[in-house]
Formats: structure tokens, sequence, C-alpha cells
């Protein structure tokens, strides 16, 4: 993936720089490898700093409105403090680690509906310029895929992922927002629970999977909600019956769910939750109700990801100048 910008915040004629990121996703808490070419303008210049900027495309509450809006996940310095002749080239090669919570945008190649960013900064004589934005591709941890795996083949059907700005109360959570993974029941838990929308909190321990089932109000009733926290290892993935591990967590939820009892010990609600609403739904319109989880083809229009410039285009000036 490629991207160019020409300085425009250092005159006509300043440098210009070429971000090439690794083919394929990244990993959560893997390597993000490649390398910032830049070529001098009309005149020497110093490099002070070159960053890169991982930036997510977010859902938030503002007055009752959801609106969207961009947040910088993570600043990484790449290079600088180097002199940039006139017309020369220079490459700066860099590895970075994403954070462990970074959302997952596509599994089995098929985009989920979040859009990140990798944007290069360059810093020079004080002036600093944002530069373009490429989309990241992010697949998921081996126990994250197992884990949507098992939904799929237990009936379950994609039905939206979005990324809201909040914490989820009672997890590790250390981004500014997280991600939801809309998914439709099948028909035998239909009557119970109208969605459930999972959570990955991951970090070098394990991963946390928040399960919330939702249940809109009826004419005579009122919706309700019932979230429940679980914690699982990485190493669990090749010794794991997923399909009953996910079998449980689900009975124990709508269980609870239809009850409304208190949920039991070692389940959390979701707290502090800004920009909590459903959403999504416009970004997987046309996706069939009916393709599992597991089988995601087909789930997103690819005209959705064509453009990544039009997904941040209403990005706020000074947001990327934050953290």
């Amino acid at each position: 993936m490629v991207f160019k910008k020409l300085l425009g915040a250092l005159g006509v004629g300043g440098p210009s720089v070429d971000t090439v990121l690794e083919p394929g996703p990244a990993l959560p808490g893997g390597l993000l490898t490649g390398e910032v070419r830049l070529r001098g303008g009309g005149s020497d210049v110093t490099v002070d700093r070159i960053s890169l900027l991982l930036v997510a495309r977010v859902e938030m509450e503002n007055q009752d409105e959801e609106q969207e809006g961009t947040v910088v996940l993570e600043r990484f310095t790449v290079g600088g403090g180097f002199r940039l002749a006139e017309e020369a080239e220079h490459t700066v090669p860099f590895t970075v680690t994403l954070p462990w919570e970074t959302p997952i945008t596509e599994l089995h190649g098929q985009h989920l509906g979040p859009v990140l960013g990798i944007r290069t900064e360059l810093e020079v004589a004080g002036a600093r310029d944002k530069g373009d934005l490429d989309a990241l591709a992010v697949g998921p941890l081996p126990v994250q895929e197992a884990i949507l795996e098992a939904f799929g083949q237990l009936g379950y059907a994609f039905r939206a992922a979005d990324l809201e700005l909040g914490h989820i109360r009672g997890t590790g959570q250390q981004l500014p927002c997280y991600q939801e993974i809309e998914i439709l029941p099948p028909a035998g838990h239909a009557h119970a629970v109208n969605e459930i929308e999972v959570s990955f909190i991951a970090a070098p321990g394990g991963l946390e999977v928040v399960i919330e089932a939702d249940k809109s109000a009826g004419l005579f009733s009122d919706g309700h909600d019932t979230v429940h926290r679980f914690t699982v290892s990485h190493h669990a993935v090749p010794h794991t019956d997923w399909n009953a591990q996910v079998d449980a967590w689900l009975k124990e939820v709508i269980a609870g769910h239809v009850t409304r009892a208190v949920p039991p010990s070692g389940a959390e609600h979701h707290g502090d939750r800004r920009g909590s609403g459903p959403g999504g739904g416009a970004v997987v319109a046309g996706v069939a109700a009916g393709v599992a989880v597991g089988v995601v083809g087909g789930m997103v229009a690819a005209e959705v990801v064509d453009e990544i410039g039009d997904a941040f285009e209403e990005e706020e000036g000074d947001e990327g100048d934050e953290g």
C-alpha cells in the first residue's frame, strides 16, 4: 500500500513522502513493517521527525445524536534528525508493534466494516504535515478467529461491526475505543434475544470476550441488555472445543437475559459507553442475514473501502495533534 503527499505546509517545492507497507493483513499485537521514502524538494531541509499514526474512524454520541469522528490509536516515531538535500532520495525502513487491542477489519479476506488508516507525519523546520491516509488491513488473532468461526458453526449470522468511542467497564481496555461485532441469533433463540454483540479486549496474557445480549422493547415490555465477560488464553486455541465453549457462553448469557437475573460471578456490565447505539447498518447494507460468521464471503460491498479518504473526510484538523 502506497500513499504520497506533497507537504503543503512546507510550501510548493517541499519534500514529498511515500510510505509503503508490507502486503497482507497485520495482526493485533503483531509487527507492521514497511519503509518511508522521501524525496527532497527545491532546497535542503532538516527532517526533525517522522511519525506514523494509527488512526480509526469511530462512532460517538453527541447530544443524543450518533456521529462519526477520527481518533489516534497509537503514534510511532520511526526516524528523524537528518539532512535531506535538494532532490535527494532517502529511505527509512521501519518495524513497529501494533496495539493488542487493534480492531479487526477483515476475516478470511472479507472486509468487516471498521476502517483503519496509517498516516505519515513529517516535521521539518517546526512545520508538521499530516500526510495522506491509506487503509490498514488487520486480521484476527487465532483465538478471535476460532471464536467467530464457532458462532458461525452454531448458526449465528454476521450483521455488522463498528468502533465505539468509550470504555467497557471492568475490562483491561487501553485504547479510547472498542469494537462491537453484531451477530444475529438462529431462529431457535430469536424469541429470547434480538442480537448478540461481541467485543474482544486482547492483551499479551489472553483475551477478554465481552458478550451482550440485546432485546429491544416490545409493545408492552421494556427492552433490556445482559452483558457477560469471559477470559481465554491465546494458547487454548488448539486444545479447546470452541463450538462447545461458545455455546456454553451463549446459554449463560441468554439464560440470564431471559430471567433478567443479576449476572453471575465473573460477568461485567458495559459502563461509560459513549456512542453505544446499534450503528454500522449502513456500512453493511445488502448483507444477507443468513450469512454465517464462519462463512463471511460477500458481507460488505467493495465500494465501502474503495476510498479511505471518503471515510476520514470529516476529520477535524487538530485530532492528529493529540496523543
